[in-house]
């Protein structure tokens, strides 16, 4: 059995990065709703509960029964955890008098605890919370403290329980790695053996358990995600597996052919399918942006049902969703957390499909799948190319989707990524793109005035998706990339580039 981290989530914006801060000390974690945990067959090792939306005040906060884990494993509860634990034994939480968000300094530290070991005193952390803790029980002890949080940070005497008012996963929270590192490996005894070479092991060892002699289709999309769950999948079933590479007529600028060639030069057992006119025909006339993610899905979903009827005995459906698909799409397992958009491989299949789906990389966020793939020898073209939406230039073409506007799009996205390669600017750039703006602006063109479309630039430095700045890309190169599209694209007179960050703006602007 592997061991584990449990992660309860109350619906904090910061619960996925708890698991982010986990997972980077090669400790393997799990996320799931307070009250809705399924069985779980890894040895759990300690118990992480989540900050909250909810005051514990209120009426529909969560109140978790924690019978099952509190000592049994080593628990750790942060803001919302920590106050749910002070309430439920007799402590008084009340509204702050102050507003207690942003960055706070320690003021006292007890390092005699594991917890705060190597936590220096004075150590920047940040706070975010409306209520704050007043009384503790006789049982806790305070091992942690700021100038206007004096229970900061709490043990309960003889157990292996601990609170704190801070979020050590959160980037300001200077020693905030290694408390988490004192709770996972200190205080929980993990051994930190999940390693992307151990997660392909295991992988493919259940996935040949699972599947057995069972054949398998997968939709391969050109990205990391789906070529590495493809290798796990051929790993584990060898020529079962049966790729299919759509051609939806969304994808960047001779990207069918130059990637389908890739695959077959991996040896995988691949058909591509040409299905442009049946995502334009389903497209027609749809510009809502959740409208148009579930057109193409469906055209998805018909594509790969026709082709799997060409195929004798195929029980299952293979795909790449990865943990953050899975996070923004379902709210985390049907969590508190909010839906932000839904994913096109994310979820059921309709009743007339009668396939099961697998997805080998589901619990994984996009850094790890890089890392996984490259233990298995995936080719780094494929590893180090950039995120490209499941829907394509469909979603970065706002407004309708037409032939003509994605043969633009294609042209000005081929001219920036390739101005990004050439530059030595690529590798740099966690994902870049171009949006096709529902705006058209007056321009001067020679002695011509033009009534044309604009574009907006947008290249981001991200780890996993989940946050992501804009990239300062040097003023020349934008000028470069700017007049070159402009004076070789015709339809496009204005370009402008994206300075927005995630949050408050996603990375696509659909």
């Amino acid at each position: 059995m592997q061991e584990m981290i449990l992660i309860l989530d109350f619906g904090s914006q910061y619960t996925q990065l708890i698991a982010r801060r986990v997972r980077e000390l090669n400790v393997y974690c799990e996320i799931h709703p307070y009250d809705n945990i399924p069985e779980i067959e890894n040895d759990i090792k300690g118990v992480i509960l989540s900050g909250s939306p909810y005051s514990v005040h209120d009426p529909e906060a969560p109140n978790p029964d924690l019978s099952n884990y509190r000592g049994k494993f080593p628990l750790l509860g942060v803001c919302y955890g920590a106050q749910f634990l002070v309430k439920s034994n007799g402590g008084s939480v009340v509204p702050s008098d102050i507003r207690e968000y942003g960055r706070a300094n320690l003021s006292f530290v007890d390092n005699g605890h594991e917890l705060m070991k190597e936590v220096s005193n004075l150590s920047q952390v940040w706070m975010s919370h409306g209520d704050t803790i007043k009384n503790i029980p006789e049982s806790f002890e305070i091992i942690a403290s700021t100038e206007d949080v004096e229970m900061a940070g709490y043990r309960i005497k003889g157990e292996e329980t601990y609170g704190i008012q801070f979020h050590p996963e959160v980037y300001h929270s200077t020693d905030g790695p290694q408390l988490l590192k004192n709770f996972v490996v200190g205080i929980c005894k993990c051994l930190q053996s999940w390693t992307p070479d151990s997660f392909a092991e295991k992988t493919v060892q259940e996935l040949k358990d699972k599947l057995g002699n069972d054949k398998v289709v997968l939709g391969l999309s050109g990205g990391v995600d789906s070529s590495v769950a493809a290798v796990l999948l051929q790993k584990a079933i060898g020529d079962n597996l049966h790729c299919v590479f759509v051609d939806n007529g969304l994808l960047r600028k001779d990207e069918f052919e130059s990637v389908l060639e890739s695959y077959m030069s991996m040896g995988l057992n691949i058909t591509g399918v040409n299905a442009k006119e049946k995502f334009y025909s389903e497209l027609a006339g749809v510009s809502d942006p959740e409208l148009k993610r579930k057109a193409i899905g469906k055209v998805f979903i018909d594509v790969f049902d026709e082709e799997s009827h060409k195929l004798e005995n195929v029980k299952w459906l293979g795909q790449g969703t990865i943990y953050p698909d899975v996070i923004e799409s379902i709210s985390v397992n049907g969590g508190a957390s909010q839906t932000i958009k839904s994913h096109h491989n994310v979820g059921g299949l309709p009743d007339y499909m009668k396939l099961d789906i697998v997805e080998p990389l589901r619990s994984l966020f996009k850094d790890e799948v890089r890392r996984v793939g490259k233990s298995l020898g995936v080719s780094p073209n494929i590893l180090n190319r950039h995120p490209f939406p499941g829907p394509g230039l469909g979603i970065r073409i706002l407004g309708d989707v037409t032939e003509e506007k994605v043969r633009i799009l294609q042209e000005v996205d081929h001219i920036f990524i390739e101005g990004l390669k050439t530059s030595g600017l690529y590798d740099d750039v966690w994902q870049a793109g171009v949006m096709l703006l529902p705006v058209q602006s007056v321009g001067v063109m020679g002695d011509e005035r033009t009534y044309e479309n604009a574009v907006a630039l947008r290249a981001v430095s991200s780890t996993d998706g989940m946050t992501a700045d804009w990239c300062h890309l040097p003023y020349e190169f934008l000028a470069k990339v700017s007049n070159d599209i402009i004076n070789k694209v015709k339809g496009i007179n204005r370009v402008t580039y994206d300075i927005s960050s995630k949050p408050p703006a996603t990375i696509e602007w659909e």
